[in-house]
Formats: C-alpha cells, sequence, structure tokens
C-alpha cells in the first residue's frame, strides 16, 4: 500500500513539474494546493460521510473559482 502512494506521489510530482513549464511557479503552487484541498474535502464527504454543508461546499466553489481565475489571468 505505501509502495503505491509513494508511486502516485512521484508521479504527481513530475505532472506538477511539466504544468510548470507553461504557467508561473505561483500560480501553479496555488493551483496544485487547491486541488488537493477541493479532493480532500470532496473525498471526505463521498467517503466518510462528513457533512455537506451549504458553508463547506460555498468554500470549494470559491476555491475552485480562484483556481480558474488564477489559471485565466497568468498570460500562459
Amino acid at each position: 500500500m505505501q509502495h503505491d502512494q509513494t508511486m502516485m506521489a512521484v508521479g504527481l510530482s513530475r505532472l506538477l513539474g511539466l504544468a510548470l513549464r507553461s504557467i508561473p511557479l505561483g500560480t501553479g503552487y496555488e493551483i496544485w494546493t487547491g486541488i488537493a484541498t477541493n479532493g480532500t474535502v470532496t473525498s471526505g464527504i463521498a467517503f466518510l460521510a462528513e457533512p455537506a454543508k451549504a458553508g463547506r461546499l460555498l468554500c470549494v466553489l470559491l476555491i475552485l473559482a480562484g483556481i480558474v481565475g488564477l489559471k485565466l489571468l497568468s498570460g500562459s
């Protein structure tokens, strides 16, 4: 199990490296962490029965809006 997680982390890190070839570092990092945050919250709601309250879902949508905005305004 740990080997699979390590391989996934290595693969995802390589994808981040590829993405940083076409977008600024700050934008790439913000997008990376935003996607990870939303993925964690969504997984918690879907698989761990965490509450899907309106406030939490609004925050997820705001993070997604920020990710899209950063990408659109990055000039790439």
